[in-house]
Parts: C-alpha cells; structure tokens; sequence
C-alpha cells in the first residue's frame, strides 16, 4: 500500500500538469479519497469522470465511473479496471485514462502527458495493502535506506511533510480533517467506522461480498447523505439492515406540504405513531451501473405508481432510464416526487396481515418485472406538463 504522501504527491502532480483551465484535461476537486476530472473534445463537449481511491489501493487500482453513458467515454474508463501493478498508480491511471480518449475522439494528445511519472521511491504494490509497511530487523524498528530519503518531486516542488505523516496508512473513507468531521454527528462517523472495520475483517477472512466498485460508491453516497442538508433536516432518515452497506431502509418523513400524502402521513402519527413512509432499496454488486431494486413496506399506498408488492413504477429505476451517476438521495427524493404528482395516498383500513401479505420482496420484484417487459414493449408514457 502506498504511503499517503506518495498519494498527495501525484495528485499535486495531476494539479499542475492539468489545470481547471487546461483546453483538453482538468482535474477540477481532488482529496485522497476521489478525483473529479473533465474531458474537453474537439467540439468543446465536456465530460465529467470520477474515481473513488479504495482501502485496497494501489493493490487494485482506483474505481472509475463517468456521468455520461456514451461509449467513447465508458469505454475508456472500463479499461482503467483491468490494470495492475504500477499501472495502478493515480498519475499512471489518468494518463491511461488520457490516451485512451483521446484516441477514442480523434485528438491529439497534449504535450503534458510527457510529464506524468511517478514519484522516485513509490512503494510497489504491497500483498497487505491494509497499511503501509517497513522492512525492519529483527525486532521490526529498524527503517531501511529508503524510508529514510526524501520523495523527490518530479515537479521540482517538494513540500516539507511533517513526520507524523510520513508513515500514515491510506484508507478509504478515513476521516482526516477536523472539518469533514464536523460535518457528521457522532453515531454516523461510528456508522462509516464500524462498516470500514468489518470490510476490513471480510477482506482478511477472504469473504468479501459484493464488488470493490459497489463498495466503494455506496460507502461514498452514505457519507455524503450524512453530510447533506436535506438528511440534516430530517427530510428522510436511513438504517442499514444488518449493517449491510448493499440493503437500506429509507424513512421518508417530508413530502409536498400541499399534498393529500402529507395530511395522510399527520394522520398517519395519529392513527399509529408512525410519521414516514418505509423503503427498502437493495443494491447489486454491479451498482452504480445498474440501478437499486426500490419497493414501499410501510404504509399501504394507493395511487402514487406504487404496484402490487410495493415496487415502484418509474423509468429511471430501470436499466434503459438508469445513469451511473445518479445519486440515492437523488432518488429518494425523485421517489418523494414521484408519489405526490401520482396523488398517493394511505389506506388505512388495510389490516396489519393484509399489508404483509400483499407487500413482500417476492410479489414486488414480480410485479416490476413485468411492468418492465409491458414497457419495453410499448414504452414509456410522459404526462402531460399541465398533470405536474
């Protein structure tokens, strides 16, 4: 595993050679835990492409997602997948990244390419990428020759690092600065702890479930929901069930104040003390391209798209509407939308048995399924403006 200032000095490097007013490549937001970076064609059209630094990095090379879906640009990201070695190195991934689409769009490659190399003394990929590792003695105190020189900077700007950074491990999501901290309650930042810590434990155990890319992106979207106003306002909350990062239960708590769903949901905490409407979304290891599978458990609803089961009939949760990009809380409050404009509304005589015999897993995922085939046949139906 590479040490944290090797990371730092080749996304300061990327900073330098690639600028946000570079006329082909710009690495617009940078930290050790992502990169923004945009592509400029010759037609002036922009692409913007994301990659998440995992806890296994360099052993495995960063997660690349673009938010367009065409295929001169997903097709350059999906082979930033398949590298090893050396090659996963940030510095060296981008100028993969560069080549390749620049190919894919008939221009030529700008000059700065020539700079991107990587820092003299860069640690090779480590078989416990966990951590950073020395070769010590016997008692394992003792540095080699090269932990004890200095990183040259191929820019020739080297920055005084201060000791107790020299040996910092890098791992994902680790929360380094005093701001991001300060931006997550307590019980939260121990949410994305505990989560961290039992990865790490499947990883040692060699039960790793889901996929490194899935991992990566959802532990991304939690934290981010956890810092988002809309999550501070209690506009919906989340539990993750069994502390599974691939199943959330989503408490939707606000909805159009003008709407009939929101006297419905008041009545609703008369009536039950309950003040939200569950969901359950589930995630495949092949997110964040393909989309969750999202059904309604509590309350019955009528109206709103919701079917038999619970499923939700909306384009954008299925694979034709879907784009990587899209965020959960962008599709929780898509849903919120969605079952207002559909005017939904809680039935309230529906028996506690009758809710759970008509609302599972199984009789949602059927209902969805054939909702998709009956549309891919016939298309999608757009309301009119005038209907919301």
């Amino acid at each position: 595993m590479a040490c944290l200032n090797t990371l730092k000095l080749e996304i300061k490097t990327l900073e330098k050679i690639f600028p946000k007013n570079h006329d082909r490549f710009q690495i617009l937001n940078s930290s050790v835990d992502e990169l923004l970076c945009r592509f400029i064609d010759k037609n002036g059209k922009r692409y913007d492409i994301h990659a998440n630094i995992t806890e296994t990095y360099p052993s495995s090379p960063p997660v690349w997602f673009a938010e367009s879906e065409e295929t001169s640009v997903t097709n350059a990201v999906q082979i930033l997948s398949n590298t090893n070695g050396r090659d996963n190195h940030v510095i060296n991934q981008v100028g993969i990244l560069l080549r390749e689409l620049c190919r894919l769009h008939n221009v030529p490659l700008p000059p700065d390419l020539d700079n991107l190399t990587l820092p003299l003394h860069t640690p090779p990929p480590s078989a416990s990428p966990l951590r950073c590792e020395r070769t010590g003695g016997p008692h394992g105190n003792e540095e080699t020759d090269s932990d004890q020189e200095e990183i040259e900077d191929p820019i020739g700007e080297s920055e005084q690092e201060s000791e107790g950074d020299e040996d910092l491990p890098l791992e994902m999501d680790d929360v380094r600065s005093t701001n991001k901290k300060d931006d997550m309650e307590v019980e939260h930042l121990a949410t994305l702890e505990r989560l961290r810590q039992s990865q790490r434990q499947d990883y040692l155990k060699g039960s790793v479930s889901g996929s490194v890319q899935a991992t990566d992106r959802l532990m991304k979207e939690l934290r981010d929901i956890y810092r988002s106003d809309a999550f501070k306002k209690n506009m919906y909350s989340i539990e993750l069930v069994n502390d599974s990062i691939y199943e959330w239960n989503i408490r939707l708590k606000s909805v159009d104040p003008d709407s009939p769903l929101h006297s419905d949901l008041l009545m609703l905490k008369e009536k039950e003390g309950k003040d939200s409407i569950l969901l359950n979304i589930l995630f495949k290891e092949t997110y964040p391209f393909e989309p969750p599978f999202v059904r309604v458990v509590h309350p019955i609803i009528s109206g709103g798209y919701v079917l038999i089961g619970g499923a939700i009939c909306m384009e954008l949760l299925t694979k034709q509407g879907w784009s990587s990009a899209y965020t959960v809380e962008a599709v929780i409050m898509q849903i919120a939308a969605t079952l207002v404009k559909g005017k939904a509304r809680i039935q309230f005589g529906a028996t506690k048995a009758l809710a759970q015999s008509q609302y599972s897993l199984a009789r949602a995922q059927q209902s969805f399924k054939s909702l998709v085939q009956i549309h891919e046949k016939n298309g999608w139906f757009t309301p009119p403006k005038e209907d919301g």
